[in-house]
């Protein structure tokens, strides 16, 4: 018994470097955040796109891209059956993401489901939680405040980093609503996780009017809600949690819109979709502020 158990690591560590062996080496440009400064998170969210070839030629268009600046973090959230392709080829300075986990804490009978603990398993290092899709539903039911909060809260304990999704509708916004619709949905997560935890978080506001359809907040009322949202951490978490929390953006950012959203004061990041299956995604990473 001892020997097979051997052998079945032997397995799993030979499969695991199968994963990681042939990634190639990302290379780096200007110079780190300051200390205090928080370093930019550029997240891309390929939803339910892609073929292994088309995400082959993708992964290459951003292999070849060029350095990413020094004060900016990547990661590209996959599908899951994608995630071994980025694994294994994608260049090794662009962290590898999940767009959801399983609520359930460990593995077992959960049909369908994909834990947060097998993510980590495979290499995954980030994971989007609370997608205004995933809350709407589509064609089942959506995935409420206190649910999206205790995903949050697994994912975290099973080593996991999270981009956690928050954002208003339109007819929210038209209302004068955004705020409260911000607050509803951090309230859950502030109940349940620790002060530590939130080290490994990043708020990602999605004006829910904005995604996918071309429109976009303007800076000033993209910072005017970023800046709310600090505020209420401050508050409702602790300042020193408010201070170092990165909030991104995630309303239609692209190249052509990233470097004057991304120059606001509270805007640390953005959590890109359709850009961030072409090239122009390099745009939106090199649209970070950098020092003269």
């Amino acid at each position: 018994m001892e020997g097979l158990t051997k052998q079945v690591e032997g397995i799993t560590k030979q499969v695991k470097g199968a994963l990681h062996l042939s990634r190639p080496a990302g290379s780096s440009t200007g110079n780190p955040p300051k200390e205090g400064e928080r370093m930019y998170l550029i997240g891309g969210n390929w939803k339910c796109n892609g073929t292994v070839a088309s995400l082959t030629e993708l992964i290459d268009t951003f292999n070849k891209a060029g350095p990413i600046p020094a004060n900016v973090e990547v990661a590209i959230c996959a599908p899951f059956i994608h995630i071994p392709l980025c694994l294994s080829k994608l260049r090794d300075d662009i962290a590898v993401g999940a767009q959801n986990c399983g609520v359930n804490e460990k593995e077992g009978a959960y049909t369908g489901e994909i834990c947060a603990s097998q993510l980590k398993d495979i290499g995954v290092v980030w994971v989007c939680i609370g997608h205004s899709e995933r809350r709407e539903g589509f064609g089942m039911a959506g995935e409420d405040s206190e649910l999206v909060a205790k995903k949050v809260k697994v994912a975290l304990d099973a080593g996991l980093k999270v981009m956690f999704a928050i954002g208003e509708k339109k007819e929210e916004r038209e209302n004068g609503t955004t705020n409260d619709v911000c607050a509803s949905q951090l309230a859950p997560a502030a109940k349940l996780l620790d002060e530590k935890d939130w080290e490994n978080v990043a708020i990602a506001y999605e004006p829910v009017w904005a995604i996918g359809t071309g429109l976009t907040a303007t800076p000033e009322m993209a910072q005017e809600t970023h800046a709310f949202i600090r505020k209420w951490m401050s508050e409702n978490v602790s300042e020193a949690v408010a201070k170092a929390i990165r909030i991104q953006y995630g309303g239609s950012m692209k190249g052509a819109n990233a470097k004057d959203l991304l120059a606001q004061p509270d805007i640390d990041g953005g959590l890109i979709g359709g850009a961030s299956l072409k090239a122009d995604f390099f745009n939106v990473v090199n649209g970070a502020p950098q020092e003269e």
